[in-house]
């Protein structure tokens, strides 16, 4: 573990168009680097990769390593090197350099914070340092494994970000509308084509998946619990329980457990 330990390290960085890094062996370890503002570049294969903003860059071990910030660019970004005894990393393309996009601005801010735990693990090397970054790290790369599996237009992927953070408060759909650049109209043809259910569907299976939860879990009364994951009318609680349980909330709480 101390093997492990010394091969994981970060950093942030800010560069100008003097920077630029070669390692044409690579190294033996994954290079995972995050892009925050501005232009940088990697050569692979003697093609040249812009990362831009949202980029997500991961070099696995062995891998040539050619970047560096594009000419007339600074270039805004976090990096980890991590040890290749991350299991996670078979869940992603077995590849040795891995390009993707996030566009999803609230994912953006999640990889950032996930980083930024990194970063200060890594720094105050507390109890635990090494099992925390690890920890971020995975976050990381289970997000990129997630975006490989589920290709989403990254609208409806802050759709549905809202809805899970939004799940107690009264929803519009102009509101919805207008936060991602869509008409209405629009935003609820592209959400019924890319998930399958509508806008309204999703948000009521969300609150009964949580409803669940909390029944089976927390001890708390149906009635509690429906205002706790959102509705406002119990009558409407139950027809939508039975709707995506086959069951209402009672008989779901007298099945033996």
């Amino acid at each position: 573990m101390i093997l492990d330990a010394n091969r994981l390290f970060a950093g942030h960085y800010i560069e100008s168009d003097s920077y630029v890094t070669k390692r044409p062996q690579g190294r033996d370890d994954w290079l995972l680097i995050f892009t925050l503002e501005g232009a940088g570049f990697v050569n692979y294969h003697g093609a040249e990769h812009v990362c831009k903003k949202g980029v997500l860059l991961l070099l696995a071990p062995g891998t040539p390593q050619h970047y560096g910030t594009l000419t007339n660019h600074t270039w805004h970004f976090v990096w980890a090197h991590f040890p290749h005894t991350l299991s996670e990393t078979n869940l992603l393309p077995q590849e040795d350099q891995i390009f993707l996009t996030i566009e999803n601005e609230s994912l953006q801010e999640r990889i950032y914070s996930a980083f930024a735990r990194i970063l200060a693990d890594s720094r105050e090397r507390g109890e635990y340092w090494f099992e925390l970054c690890c920890s971020s790290l995975r976050e990381i790369l289970l997000i990129m494994a997630q975006k490989y599996i589920r290709k989403m237009d990254p609208r409806i992927e802050e759709v549905l970000h809202l809805l899970s953070g939004q799940m107690r408060e009264q929803i519009r759909l102009e509101d919805l509308a207008q936060t991602v650049g869509l008409s209405p109209s629009r935003l609820s043809h592209l959400f019924k084509e890319s998930t399958g259910y509508s806008i309204i569907d999703t948000l009521n299976r969300m609150r009964i998946q949580q409803a669940v939860m909390m029944l089976a879990h927390t001890g708390r009364s149906a009635s509690e619990v429906c205002y706790d994951v959102g509705f406002q009318n119990y009558n409407h609680f139950t027809n939508q329980f039975r709707k995506w349980q086959g069951m209402t909330p009672s008989m779901f709480m007298k099945r033996p457990r």
